[in-house]
């Protein structure tokens, strides 16, 4: 112990006289070890946003879409709106699957909303049944949601999302209020909590929800639905509910084989996959970054040391002289090599840790620490130290006393 503490001084002591070239040196595993804090975290708050995203959307969410829907990217796009998918197609997909929980159709288009000398000029209508709030784990803030028998009698209620509130009412209460949808007076009887955005790019809070009856025969005048969500029973019966529908549908609709389908079935983990492989690729890109800069930063400190070696030949060969043995020569300049390594590991993984939490603060990520980028940081900056180190020792044990005197 006491010749691993005294050879640590002396590589303090020496590293020290040489503070510009130890500073380059520890620059590239600085780089390293914190891109790896950032990325691995970062990856991290993403994945967890995802599954947040996912959650609030519905549990076991199916959604059934009128016309065809692709992904572009990690969202999906409407490529083409199609008006055969009805309420007669969502009874029938609940009383054909025993996967099935609860099932909800929905219509929506946006109209003009105004509340006295305000005007919004896009505001999307949602008509929709009662259990909306349960299939799509969107619950009310304040008053009620509508329910059978305003749905039954064509009640004109609307609850409001929490942004059209505040555009309309500001800190008013809007309970009771009425406001004109389109030309149609609507009492407000309640507030859904705030949602934000979700993972297909919509903004929750800028909708209104109102009896589906109400929307399909007082608004659009049409017997036909955009959207139909399905909650399944457990995660695993999804593959097969969404077949099951997909086989069902183009049934009703007549669709013969080899035509494409006027729907498409959304699962919502297929979107969360697509998003998670997208984040996946950028943590392989920032781990590539990582191990460019480890490398680079080893090559430094391989330098440095042979550097240091040149020039420490009297050094070692008067150590050789008084009996310093060829081991100690190597912990030594292993040593030092290490230290200039982790010192730059250690620099590298308090700030990645910083930035992480700053990143978070100003992208509204949620912040997570991932155990596995600290333990990889600190394994890394050693190993490289090591492997930077091994020459130079070896090199500096082959330094004889006698030739020292010679020269």
């Amino acid at each position: 112990m006491r010749r691993v503490i005294l050879n640590l001084r002396i590589a303090v002591r020496s590293l020290y006289n040489f503070k510009l070239r130890t500073s380059l040196a520890v620059l590239g595993v600085f780089l390293g070890a914190f891109s790896l804090i950032v990325v691995s975290n970062l990856s991290e708050s993403l994945a967890k946003k995802t599954e947040v995203e996912v959650e609030t959307l519905g549990k076991n969410l199916l959604i059934v879409r009128s016309g065809i829907v692709r992904k572009v990217g990690t969202q999906t796009r409407l490529l083409s709106e199609a008006t055969n998918l009805t309420i007669a197609d969502a009874e029938a997909i609940m009383d054909r699957s025993p996967y099935i929980n609860e099932i909800t159709p929905a219509g929506n288009r946006p109209f003009p909303v105004r509340y006295g000398n305000i005007t919004l000029t896009s505001v999307l209508a949602v008509g929709t049944t009662p259990n909306f709030t349960e299939v799509r784990n969107f619950h009310v803030k304040e008053g009620s949601f509508f329910r059978d028998e305003d749905n039954k009698n064509l009640e004109r209620v609307v609850v409001l999302g929490s942004r059209v509130s505040e555009k309309l009412f500001g800190d008013k209460n809007p309970i009771g209020e009425y406001i004109y949808i389109y030309r149609v007076p609507c009492q407000v009887i309640g507030i859904m909590e705030s949602k934000g955005v979700d993972i297909s790019g919509v903004d929750q809070d800028n909708k209104l929800f109102m009896p589906l009856n109400t929307y399909l025969r007082r608004f659009v005048n049409k017997e036909f639905i955009n959207n139909i969500y399905v909650q399944v029973l457990r995660e695993e019966f999804i593959s097969n509910t969404k077949k099951a529908i997909e086989e069902l549908l183009r049934k009703r609709h007549k669709i013969k084989e080899g035509q494409k389908d006027d729907f498409t079935v959304i699962d919502l983990k297929d979107v969360m996959a697509l998003k998670t492989q997208a984040m996946s690729t950028i943590a392989v890109l920032g781990r590539i970054s990582s191990v460019v800069s480890f490398t680079i930063g080893g090559l430094g400190i391989l330098s440095i040391m042979i550097l240091i070696v040149n020039e420490r030949r009297v050094e070692i060969g008067i150590r050789r002289a008084v009996g310093s043995r060829k081991r100690d020569i190597i912990l030594q300049f292993l040593m030092e090599a290490s230290f200039i390594s982790l010192t730059g590991g250690m620099v590298g993984v308090v700030m990645g840790f910083i930035a992480s939490v700053i990143i978070s603060k100003l992208s509204e990520l949620p912040f997570t620490v991932s155990p596995m980028g600290f333990v990889i940081s600190f394994f890394a900056s050693v190993t490289v130290g090591i492997l930077a180190g091994i020459y130079p020792s070896k090199r500096a044990t082959t330094i004889q006393p006698v030739d020292i005197i010679r020269t």
